[in-house]
């Protein structure tokens, strides 16, 4: 099943995806919340998937894909949870050994912004950089949770693109100026249920910028895996239904190539991720 939050930026609705069609969850049902996150907060996704069953009669209530916006997955999420480092290819473009722990950081949800929408270029920044990302949505929340259990918490997937000005990151000691620029975190195009994927980490994922492949990796190469993060984050900070968790970068990244390459007004990026779909945006 996938879940979309369709509409205009700030007004957007929840929505299951149904052959070439969105329907809109909220024409059809009163009990349906709306927000996804709270569709997942409030434990409706049994309500969804019999929503979902009778999508064929229901044509009063149906979008084509095609003519809607579809913004961020999540819109509202309490937290953005970033790994650096997790790719085994990432940190040996950097020189570096994987982390003996999870090193984390925080994306501010001004960042999230949905498919094919534009990114501003961040005023006074010089190096801005890419990163595609598989990302995990919890579905209810997750206080100090066992590794055996931890998937039992994940509601599904997502493709997400971490965005990053490299000289604020450079010279400022903590990063979240770097990463939470306004519209650097594009994630979607839809939140595909947890059921649907047998196997997070045995997925092929890549980026393109102006149609040219500049990442292509595979998500076993991650060195902390969805299940041990559910865990490891959990012994301390209380997760909630709607948290989202990138689960960080390939190798590729603009920054260590040679020469480096940065981003610029008006190039376009595409992220796609195996059995997850495809994500757009273009750099305004």
């Amino acid at each position: 099943m996938r879940l979309v939050s369709f509409g205009p930026a700030g007004e957007e609705r929840p929505g299951v995806v149904a052959g070439d069609d969105v329907i809109d969850l909220c024409a059809v049902s009163a009990r349906i919340p709306r927000t996804v996150r709270e569709i997942l907060a409030g434990d409706h996704l049994d309500d969804v998937r019999a929503i979902l069953a009778r999508a064929g009669s229901l044509p009063s209530a149906r979008n084509p894909l095609g003519a809607v916006r579809l913004g961020p997955a999540i819109t509202n999420p309490s937290k953005i949870v970033c790994l650096g480092l997790n790719y085994a290819d990432h940190a040996e473009e950097q020189g570096k050994s994987a982390p003996d722990s999870p090193m984390m950081f925080l994306k501010g949800p001004n960042a999230l912004c949905g498919d094919g929408d534009a990114v501003p270029y961040p005023p006074g920044v010089e190096q801005f950089d890419y990163e595609v990302e598989l990302a995990f949505v919890m579905g209810k929340r997750a206080r100090r949770v066992a590794r055996e259990d931890a998937y039992g918490y994940v509601a599904g997937y997502a493709v997400f693109m971490d965005l990053t000005a490299r000289d604020l990151q450079a010279r400022e000691k903590q990063w979240f100026r770097a990463k939470s620029t306004d519209g650097s975190g594009p994630l979607g195009p839809w939140l595909t249920t947890r059921d649907e994927i047998a196997d997070p980490h045995a997925l092929s994922i890549s980026l393109s910028v102006n149609g040219e492949t500049v990442q292509a990796s595979r998500t076993d190469r991650m060195t902390f895996t969805v299940d041990y993060l559910v865990h490891y984050i959990s012994q301390t900070a209380t997760l909630e239904p709607g948290d989202v968790i990138a689960t960080g970068t390939p190798a590729g990244v603009g920054v260590y190539r040679k020469p480096p390459r940065f981003l610029a007004p008006g190039d376009r990026l595409v992220a796609d991720i195996e059995g997850l779909g495809t994500l757009s945006c273009r750099i305004g």
